[in-house]
């Protein structure tokens, strides 16, 4: 049975969309200061753990923007939004330089659990660092004019794939660094996009 024309047109929609959500969004994450969080995670643990963790986090937020972006920013000021996340990302350098664990597991497999909190907490902090973001904005943008579904997806895609081309680029630089050094450089780099973000939202 070939499909009808109007299923044709209904399909060709849907890829459209996710192309276009895809191409839009991950341009846009380019240099963004999830990518450089996704750096910094990919110099300290395994690319499958920050994979499921951005992967959880972008498609929440991805979904916020989608589905209720529209109506949470219209809601919710951008200045406590943004305040609340360069909060967050001074608080993860906090703990990212107090964090007196020597073993990593970037080298060796970590235990499930260690596994599940890793791939939580880089969830958590990708999710609120997205909120109010321009990526999101453009989602918002995006799925007003298109299916959510479609937009949701193609925007996932492009964010993942952008976080996991600063992972890999991470994963290289912490092949090459001590494990005390990425502590440091790692919670340098939340604390200054944390800060870049209080002082220009303050």
């Amino acid at each position: 049975m070939r499909p009808s024309a109007a299923m044709l047109r209904c399909m060709w929609s849907l890829m459209t969309a996710i192309a276009s959500a895809f191409g839009v969004i991950f341009i846009a994450e380019l240099g963004d200061k999830t990518q450089l969080l996704a750096l910094g995670f990919g110099a300290r643990h395994r690319l499958r753990t920050v994979l499921a963790g951005l992967a959880a986090g972008y498609a929440v937020a991805s979904a916020l923007a989608a589905l209720v972006g529209g109506v949470i920013g219209a809601a919710l000021p951008e200045r406590p939004i943004a305040l609340a996340a360069g909060a967050m990302f001074v608080v993860v350098a906090i703990v990212t330089a107090l964090d007196r664990d020597d073993e990593s597991d970037v080298d060796r497999e970590a235990p499930v659990v260690r596994s599940r909190h890793v791939i939580a907490s880089i969830a958590l902090t990708i999710a609120i660092a997205e909120l109010g973001d321009k990526t999101q904005l453009a989602t918002v943008a995006l799925a007003a004019h298109a299916n959510p579904v479609a937009t949701w997806l193609g925007a996932t895609l492009g964010e993942v794939t952008a976080g996991m081309v600063g992972a890999i680029a991470g994963r290289r630089l912490g092949a090459r660094l001590d494990e005390g050094v990425l502590k440091t450089v790692s919670a340098v780099l939340f604390a200054v996009v944390g800060g870049f973000i209080l002082v220009t939202a303050w």
